[in-house]
C-alpha cells in the first residue's frame, strides 16, 4: 500500500505538465468531454469521490476505466441492481476448511478506482454499505476494521431519476461526493469522431503515463497552494446564499464549503499557480454544489434547477478581485 503522507509537494508548474499528461493519454478513448474529466482527475487528487450522471451510452464507464488505467491504478467495478448486498461490496467471512477459521475474502471495493455503476438501482441499505468506505476509507465487517487502498476514489453513476426502478441516494450519502458531474450527449462533430476512432477506442491503447505515487505529490502540492482571506470569504458567503434563497429547502454543507476549497486549490494547480483565484472558485462551484441543494416543491415544479440557483447566487455575491501574486 502507497503511504500517501511519505510524498513531497511539487512545483505547481510541473504537476500541470503532469496532469495534461494524464488527460491526454485519458483522450485517446474518450472524445471530447475535457471540462468533465479535469472536474473527475481534481476530485481524486482532491481526495474525494465522483457521482455521474447521465443517459446510458455515454462513456461514464469508459472515462472511469480510463482514469485508473492512465495512473496505473487498480479499478473494479461493481453493476448495482435491486438485489445486491453489502457483502456483495464490501467482502464476506468464508469458512476454511483445511484451517477450521474463517478467513474474510474481500468485496470490489477493495481498489484503488471503484466504478458504482447504476448505484441508484440498489436499495438504499445496500447504498448505505458505502459510508464507512467513502468517509474513513476502510471497512468493519465481524468487528475488525481493514483499511482500504490508497488513493480511493468512488466513481458512481447515476440514471436521471425519471427513469423507473431507481431509488434516491440518502441525503448523507449524496454529502459526500465532492462533486456531481453531468454527462450529456456527445455533439455531432464528437460523435462522428468516436465513430472514426472507433477501433482505436476498443483496443484500449491507454498507458500509465503516471503512477499513485504522482497522486500523492499532487496532492501535496494543491495543499500548499495559498488562499487569499478573501477567497475564503468568497466560498462561504457563495455557500451561504445557497441557504438563502427562497427557492431552496436545503442548501450547502460545511462539507461543502471544504469541497469547494479542495477543489478550488487543485485548479490553480492545473493551471500551473501557487494560489487561488477567484475564478478557480466559479470553475468548481456547479459540478460541487448541484447535488447538495434540495429546492422547495413548488420550485421544482415550476421549472427551477440547482444550477439556476446557483447561476443567481454566482450574480449575487460579489466576486472578490484577484489576488496578487503571492
Amino acid at each position: 500500500m502507497v503511504e500517501e503522507n511519505s510524498h513531497k509537494p511539487i512545483e505547481p508548474r510541473q504537476a500541470a505538465v503532469i496532469i495534461d499528461n494524464i488527460l491526454s493519454e485519458i483522450a485517446k478513448v474518450v472524445v471530447g468531454k475535457k471540462a468533465e474529466l479535469r472536474q473527475i482527475i481534481a476530485t481524486l487528487i482532491a481526495n474525494g469521490h465522483v457521482l455521474l450522471e447521465g443517459v446510458p451510452g455515454v462513456a461514464k464507464t469508459t472515462m472511469a476505466k480510463a482514469v485508473a488505467s492512465s495512473l496505473n491504478l487498480t479499478y473494479k467495478r461493481i453493476q448495482f441492481v435491486p438485489d445486491l448486498l453489502p457483502s456483495d461490496i464490501l467482502g464476506t467471512m468464508i469458512y476454511n476448511q483445511k484451517t477450521g477459521d474463517f478467513e474474510f475474502r474481500e468485496g470490489p471495493i477493495f481498489a484503488n478506482i471503484v466504478l458504482a455503476d447504476e448505484i441508484n438501482r440498489a436499495s438504499p441499505r445496500t447504498q448505505a454499505a458505502f459510508l464507512e468506505a467513502m468517509q474513513e476509507r476502510q471497512v468493519t465487517m465481524e468487528g475488525i476494521t481493514r483499511p482500504l487502498p490508497r488513493p480511493f476514489l468512488v466513481i458512481a453513476t447515476q440514471n436521471p431519476l425519471e427513469f423507473e426502478g431507481v431509488f434516491p441516494l440518502p441525503e448523507a450519502q449524496v454529502d459526500r461526493f465532492h462533486v456531481k458531474v453531468l454527462i450529456d450527449y456527445p455533439t455531432k462533430t464528437e460523435t462522428v469522431e468516436i465513430l472514426k476512432r472507433i477501433e482505436n477506442i476498443d483496443k484500449w491503447t491507454i498507458k500509465p503515463v503516471a503512477e499513485p505515487e504522482d497522486v500523492f505529490r499532487l496532492s501535496e502540492t494543491a495543499k500548499k497552494v495559498t488562499v487569499d482571506d478573501s477567497i475564503y470569504e468568497y466560498i462561504v458567503d457563495i455557500v451561504e446564499e445557497t441557504r438563502r434563497h427562497p427557492e431552496v429547502r436545503l442548501g450547502g454543507s460545511p462539507r461543502a464549503a471544504i469541497a469547494l476549497l479542495k477543489l478550488s486549490r487543485v485548479y490553480a494547480v492545473m493551471d500551473g499557480r501557487s494560489f487561488v483565484v477567484p475564478d478557480d472558485v466559479k470553475k468548481v462551484v456547479h459540478p460541487v454544489l448541484r447535488h447538495r441543494i434540495v429546492l422547495k416543491p413548488e420550485a421544482e415544479i415550476e421549472g427551477t434547477t440547482p444550477d439556476k440557483v446557483i447561476d443567481d447566487v454566482l450574480k449575487k455575491v460579489p466576486t472578490p478581485s484577484p489576488p496578487a501574486k503571492m
